[in-house]
């Protein structure tokens, strides 16, 4: 298993523990949850069930019956009437299971078990509280994509599941440099710039890397899983957004609005293109950050702004940019438009996304890992700097993100513009701290007389550090 090194340590420390534990994990869609779980405990599950999308309660219970008759071992699956006949039963033969360690129960998809007037939750919480609870050796652990029920039924639930959640897991998809160990352990042998990118279209999605034939070309890839005939990913968009969300077409009127603006919108901003407000508003918002669609950042001059949300998805940008739109039926499309401005500045922007989802690495390369530090935007007029590191030893860095197949060359006009513009941050926003101009670039500042603007450099190297 790549990766997911501190969840394999917590749940190490779950099972060694002196009480049942009652452990939820949510993440995106093919993050890898199901996975990770499978391969941590394999064969020792006491019981195991994945809820089925879109199918109603009666089957729902019947696949339950048929799971149960399954750890049974029995000749018949059990007659379940209702939920609170499937947990007890569940109770029953986890009562007869005699351990020396934790039995672990695991359900998946446990948003799609809850259909309407099921009474899943209350029966859930009847079993937990009123028998696994009182127990010491049960590890119960239930996954779901559909951030929004997982919030609003188990994280927010003010009936009998309240502060009864031992654990709370959110699953993260791959860094670079997991995307690269993973890729390494396929047999491909892609270098850093090509594996960039590819993170720029799946991001740090397993499931979506595991698509990939390392025998071809990225480019290859992606006409294949784009845009030839029936490709998978040209569909997947539908099946992500409204599988993880109840009222998608809201999620993805927010999500296509910001995708508009590389450099994010307020909440007003997002009102008032969406049409979308209080608490409807705040509810898409929220699970769209929880689900790492999106990043909410502070500006730092936040009194005037407000908040700012930036579309994360490498996978939603993509779409919305070469994808829908695209009539072409061209199987080869993507190598036919490589070279074009189109996908310059696309990849721009993504270069952009990597770094702000990679801040630990940056702050690693530029050696301070371990201080104190704020992350920050700032935007006045047509002057914006997407990411600021403000630092508790009273430096900030400005950072420049710039994707090139070379060392970057800065140009006069370019170092006139950021001096102006550092002139005018510290104007703003009464700026007292030292400033450091910051170029994060993938193969470094060519050194010319216009260099001199940037103070420290990174290169692409840098954000494929180890956590």
């Amino acid at each position: 298993m790549i990766g997911r090194y501190e969840n394999r340590k917590e749940f190490y420390e779950y099972m060694r523990s002196d009480r049942s534990e009652l452990v939820v994990i949510t993440g995106r869609r093919r993050v890898g949850k199901t996975y990770m779980i499978n391969e941590l405990f394999g064969d020792k599950f006491a019981f195991t069930y994945t809820g089925g999308h879109h199918l109603n309660k009666q089957r729902q219970l019947q696949n339950f019956a048929i799971a149960l008759q399954t750890s049974i071992g029995s000749a018949t699956p059990p007659v379940l009437n209702d939920w609170f006949d499937a947990f007890m039963c569940l109770q029953q033969l986890l009562s007869t299971r005699k351990k020396r360690e934790k039995k672990v129960v695991f359900i998946d998809e446990m948003p799609w078990i809850d259909t309407p007037r099921s009474e899943f939750v209350a029966a859930f919480e009847n079993f937990w509280n009123s028998w696994a609870a009182q127990q010491k050796d049960i590890l119960f652990i239930a996954t779901g994509s559909a951030t929004s029920w997982m919030s609003d039924k188990l994280f927010d639930n003010q009936g009998g599941l309240h502060n009864r959640i031992t654990h709370r897991i959110t699953l993260k998809p791959f860094t670079l440099a997991e995307v690269e160990e993973y890729m390494t352990s396929k047999g491909g042998h892609w270098d850093r710039y090509q594996l960039a990118q590819a993170y720029m279209i799946f991001g740090g999605v397993p499931y979506y890397w595991s698509l990939i034939d390392v025998k071809q070309s990225l480019a290859q890839n992606v006409n294949r899983l784009f845009f030839v005939d029936k490709a998978p990913m040209r569909t997947e968009f539908d099946e992500l957004y409204y599988s993880l969300f109840a009222h998608a077409d809201k999620y993805i009127e927010v999500v296509r609005c910001l995708s508009q603006h590389r450099s994010g919108l307020t909440r007003n901003e997002i009102m008032n293109m969406t049409h979308l407000q209080g608490n409807t508003l705040t509810k898409v918002l929220t699970n769209l950050c929880l689900c790492d669609f999106c990043i909410d950042f502070v500006p730092i001059n936040h009194a005037k702004q407000g908040t700012i949300y930036r579309l994360t998805d490498f996978y939603t940008h993509f779409y919305f940019r070469f994808v829908e739109q695209d009539n072409s039926k061209d199987p080869e499309r993507w190598t036919h438009i490589l070279k074009s401005p189109q996908v310059a500045a696309w990849q721009g922007l993504t270069f952009e996304l990597i770094c702000m989802l990679h801040l630990q690495q940056i702050k690693r390369g530029l050696g301070i890992e371990g201080m104190e530090t704020k992350v920050s935007t700032w935007r006045d007029n047509d002057m914006q700097i997407d990411l600021i590191i403000d630092r508790a030893d009273r430096l900030v860095n400005l950072c420049e993100m710039k994707f090139s197949q070379e060392p970057y060359i800065i140009k006069r006009e370019y170092a006139d513009h950021l001096r102006l513009r550092n002139a005018m941050f510290r104007e703003k926003t009464k700026m007292r701290k030292g400033i450091i101009n910051t170029f994060i670039t993938t193969y470094g500042v060519l050194p010319t007389k216009n260099s001199s603007i940037a103070d420290t450099e990174l290169q692409l190297d840098s954000l494929f550090a180890k956590k």
